[in-house]
């Protein structure tokens, strides 16, 4: 098995992303939605070229309740659609400046009800996950995507209230598996950069407040989800916006100290998801 994810590695192919393509659908076509805060961000003059690896941004349905609750997420304007597009693709052009990952120059919004569609990318983020409250079918479909090899980064979200919300969740995808902390010598943290020395990540709420927490979420956690042979499937970035970090880094009001270490976090994952 060694042996083979060698040679799949040296013809291009990302292992996980081996694993998980088993005659599937074709890849839904790159597709926009209207955003919270963005509802026609320029489009990169590449976008439409092909890449071997694309960042996946998870759309769900919210909880409902409040306003929020009433919208129809398929759509956009929806929690999923928080920081959507800008801090993809600005992480994306830093993955593009810093690593030898072939990456797509836009993102693309997955919806677990597309069939088989999520099986075609590898890597999945999800934003606000402390607002989520995905169905049984879709809790399912995620789990089968994480045990054939897929991985899922959520983040943005913070304290106690939105962390029970989002546990919900998360009990309906893995019953029998436990959310751990991750290590300081976990490999996620040592991939690209060795990340030992990590502080909280505030969201751009922090250009008026001051404050690195929102709600209760004084502290940062990472946490995860581990495969029966260690191989971490969930990264947990709770009471932190690494979203905000990646959307605002070029704007010279967000601290250069926060947008450094929120990119870093990024590009350590994904090189984990690619590697492991």
């Amino acid at each position: 098995m060694k042996r083979a994810a060698l040679v799949i590695a040296a013809l291009g192919i990302p292992v996980s992303l081996f694993a998980l393509q088993q005659f599937h659908d074709q890849p839904k076509p790159f597709r926009e939605y209207p955003g919270w805060e963005y509802e026609d961000f320029p489009l990169p003059p590449d976008f439409a070229e092909r890449a071997e690896w694309t960042l996946a941004r998870l759309m769900y349905p919210p909880i409902a309740f409040g306003r929020w609750g009433r919208r129809d997420w398929r759509q956009g304007e929806s929690n999923w659609t928080t920081d959507y597009p800008r801090s993809d693709r600005h992480l994306i052009q830093i993955l593009r400046r810093l690593t030898r990952i072939s990456a797509r120059s836009v993102e693309q919004p997955v919806n677990l009800d597309d069939g088989s569609d999520v099986y075609n990318w590898p890597f999945l983020y999800g934003v606000e996950v402390g607002h989520w409250e995905l169905t049984d079918s879709q809790a399912s479909k995620l789990r089968e995507y994480l045990l054939r090899g897929g991985f899922f980064m959520c983040d943005d979200f913070h304290g106690t209230m939105e962390w029970e919300i989002f546990a919900a969740s998360m009990r309906r995808v893995f019953p029998d598996r436990p959310i751990v902390e991750i290590e300081n010598r976990d490999a996620i943290f040592h991939t690209v950069f060795d990340l030992d020395d990590r502080y909280q990540v505030p969201g751009a709420q922090f250009l008026r407040s001051r404050r690195t927490y929102e709600q209760d979420g004084f502290e940062a956690r990472w946490r995860g989800v581990y495969d029966d042979k260690g191989r971490l499937m969930v990264a947990i970035c709770h009471n932190m916006d690494l979203g905000d970090s990646w959307e605002w880094a070029d704007d010279p009001r967000y601290p250069e100290k926060y947008a450094a270490l929120g990119l870093r976090i990024g590009v350590n994952y994904v090189m984990y998801a690619l590697t492991h």
